[in-house]
């Protein structure tokens, strides 16, 4: 009998669980993004915007340095690829940092409940903009990685990234 009172102890609270998925967000530093990924954009991290490259056979430079020997990597291929990373750790710490204080004056607009519609679509304009220079930035190191490589690490690397045969759309084009 009393797991049945239990049962139905949960199962009405999950109606109300349901109808707060936000709660406990509100005291959030930026309310549209988690403290992780506030972290995870202003280190510049992947995010998993580069996923359409990495899976089509475009590989990323952190994870190409992280496998340089078993890549076989050229003296030359490893210090164009650090620079890579480097060059691209910086834009994209700078974006990041960016796109963080787009989502801060979205939130400080909402605020002062002294918006209109023009300000309203520019505060998301601005955010959404800044995003999509974050993911081109780390989409477009991608592409540059994937010259720097001969076809043979290209596949190796989708080998050992566990991409399998086949490993993408991108697989065997010339670059």
């Amino acid at each position: 009998m009393m797991k049945v009172g239990i049962l139905s102890l949960l199962l009405a609270a999950t109606p109300v669980l349901a109808q707060q998925p936000y709660a406990g967000q509100q005291a959030r530093e930026v309310k549209s993004l988690s403290a992780e990924e506030v972290r995870q954009y202003l280190s510049g991290a992947g995010m998993g915007y580069a996923k359409p490259a990495e899976l089509s056979s475009y590989p990323g430079p952190m994870h190409v340095l992280e496998l340089a020997d078993k890549l076989v990597l050229t003296p030359e291929q490893r210090s164009r690829t650090q620079a890579l990373v480097d060059a691209h750790k910086a834009e994209a710490r700078a974006i990041g940092a960016k796109r963080v204080e787009a989502e801060r004056a979205l939130d400080a607009l909402f605020a002062s409940r002294a918006m209109d519609e023009a300000a309203l679509g520019a505060a998301v304009r601005a955010a959404a903009a800044l995003e999509g220079e974050y993911r081109l930035s780390h989409l477009e190191t991608h592409r540059r990685m994937r010259a720097l490589l001969t076809e043979g690490q290209v596949a190796r690397y989708n080998h050992l990234r566990g991409y399998g045969a086949g490993g993408g759309h991108g697989q065997g084009m010339k670059h």
